[in-house]
């Protein structure tokens, strides 16, 4: 009896050392899976989000830093790595220094302020509105890959339009119609000269067989006089007609030495057409924007399109990037270190729209006094990939605008007395600048 107890006691006490093995290996699996599960969350923070790090960095970093080239500050490609590889320097370095570089420099922390003298001594704008995730965020879209260059496919036939005149297919066909209209009228002519002859009894001359027809078309008067005015007339249509293009280069499209989008900085990017050629509002003439205009934008701008986007040719044929470097050659601009080097050199721009000497246009006078838009005379400009004239500006289109463009008198004091006296005379409400003495020769012609 003694013996089955303590056999019993012996049992129990495996049973209670089992229990207790059993509760705290379930303890340690779960106190060993909340230390993996923070782990892998922490893991996956350090990690980033790329996608909302390419938001963070067009908000926060775009208008300073690029990622393949040096700006106002250094290119962020693989800064991370870099930093690490070349400086000694993790992350917790970098999120000090985003949140407050200021702080960093006036530590004395070496590299912080080494890149302080480098950058001309320009602290970058702080941060601390940007949490250690946002940070990796940012650190991950860095990281990416740079893609490899894509070369689109060029386009054939793209060219500007010109204007609505008639093309030579035209102008010969009508010519081809107008010969087999007097022909057949030669037909009619010959036929009713027969059937008159008849009914007169007129005996007709019959020519000799086998006479060559060169020579019967010489023995026939009729035939060579109507052949001389029509020869005649179409060479003095044609005659006309080249005179009357002289000068006119409606549809010219020359090859600038560096390429210009109106589409892309008037259309896309909406750049007011008067703040490159601002003399247009002031002076005669609109001028040729200087370098120094252009470089107000591309200063930032050395590279066109998004930095996560292959650069190659585009949809025009055109490698913008190659251009703008074209435009740093000529102003004299490292985009390096970023300064002026002091080396420039002058771009021989082709003139587009040329009026004869004799011919008087003011611009001011059409756009700040008459309020008309650069579209009205060189058309589309926002449309224009490369700019072309667009108008023939001939003396009679120009007259055409004045007889058929009312002039606006309100609120102008001082048109109000003119404006009275011309409209009891023309009997009108409304006046066109040819009404106002837009068609007298000095106004052009001076």
């Amino acid at each position: 009896m003694k013996k089955s107890y303590q056999s019993l006691e012996d049992n129990s006490t495996n049973n209670m050392k089992q229990v207790i093995y059993r509760n705290l290996t379930s303890k340690i699996l779960y106190l060993g899976f909340i230390l993996l599960l923070t782990f892998s969350t922490s893991l996956t923070a350090q990690e980033g989000d790329p996608v909302n790090g390419k938001a963070l960095y067009r908000t926060n970093c775009a208008s300073c830093h690029k990622l393949d080239s040096r700006m106002t500050g250094p290119a962020l490609r693989n800064v991370e790595t870099r930093l690490a590889e070349e400086e000694g320097l993790d992350r917790e370095w970098i999120n000090a220094w985003i949140k407050n570089s200021a702080g960093l420099i006036r530590s004395g922390d070496p590299y912080a302020v080494k890149i302080y003298a480098e950058y001309n001594q320009t602290a970058m704008t702080a941060f601390p509105q940007l949490s250690n995730q946002d940070i990796s965020d940012i650190l991950a879209y860095t990281a990416e890959p740079k893609p490899e260059p894509v070369v689109a496919e060029v386009p054939t036939g793209v060219q500007g339009g010109g204007g609505d005149g008639l093309s030579s297919d035209i102008m010969l066909a009508a010519l081809a119609l107008l010969f087999a209209l007097l022909a057949g009228a030669l037909v009619l002519v010959n036929r009713t000269l027969k059937r008159f002859a008849d009914e007169k009894g007129i005996e007709v001359p019959v020519k000799e067989k086998g006479t060559p027809i060169w020579k019967a078309f010489v023995q026939n008067q009729f035939l060579v006089l109507v052949t001389v005015i029509f020869f005649l007339l179409a060479s003095a249509y044609f005659v006309y007609g080249f005179f009357m293009q002289v000068g006119i280069d409606q549809g010219y499209e020359p090859v600038q030495p560096i390429h210009y989008s109106h589409r892309i900085h008037a259309g896309e990017n909406g750049i007011d057409c008067k703040y490159c050629h601002s003399s247009a509002r002031v002076s005669k003439h609109s001028g040729i924007p200087s370098l120094n205009v252009c470089m107000n934008c591309h200063k930032s701008i050395a590279q066109v399109g998004d930095e996560t986007q292959a650069e190659g040719i585009s949809e025009y044929g055109v490698d913008y990037n190659a251009q703008i470097q074209k435009l740093y050659k000529a102003v004299g601009w490292d985009a390096t270190t970023q300064q002026y080097t002091g080396e420039t050199s002058p771009v021989k721009w082709i003139r587009i729209h040329n009026l004869p000497d004799f011919a008087y246009f003011n611009h001011s006078q059409h756009v700040s006094v008459a309020g008309v838009e650069c579209q009205t005379c060189h058309g589309p400009v926002e449309e224009m990939e490369v700019m072309y004239q667009y108008a023939p500006l001939t003396m009679g289109w120009c007259i055409n605008c004045h007889r058929e463009t009312n002039i606006n008198v309100k609120d102008n004091e001082y048109y109000t007395k003119i404006h009275e006296e011309l409209s009891k005379k023309y009997g009108v409400e409304q006046l066109t600048a040819a009404q106002m003495g837009g068609l007298e020769c000095g106004k052009c012609h001076y």
